[in-house]
């Protein structure tokens, strides 16, 4: 999977995730096998929390892209 995904739904978690934001993904391959992502929320925890993976889809982002958003 990508390492950046898009919010899609954010029912749950009004609080917490933005529709049509990107988030960046972190590796959970537990978490993943339970059909959960990791991602850094709006809250910033850089150790990322739990959401249902039915709320993201994968983006590609171009190279310029990732590089900032990495560092961020």
């Amino acid at each position: 999977m990508s390492d950046f995904v898009l919010c899609i739904r954010n029912d749950d978690y009004p609080e917490s995730l933005v529709v049509g934001k990107v988030y960046r993904r972190l590796p959970d391959p537990d978490a993943e096998a339970h059909g959960m992502i990791r991602v850094i929320d709006e809250d910033g925890d850089p150790d990322g929390y739990l959401f249902p993976a039915d709320r993201f889809v994968p983006v590609e982002l171009p190279e310029e892209a990732r590089r900032i958003l990495m560092r961020a």
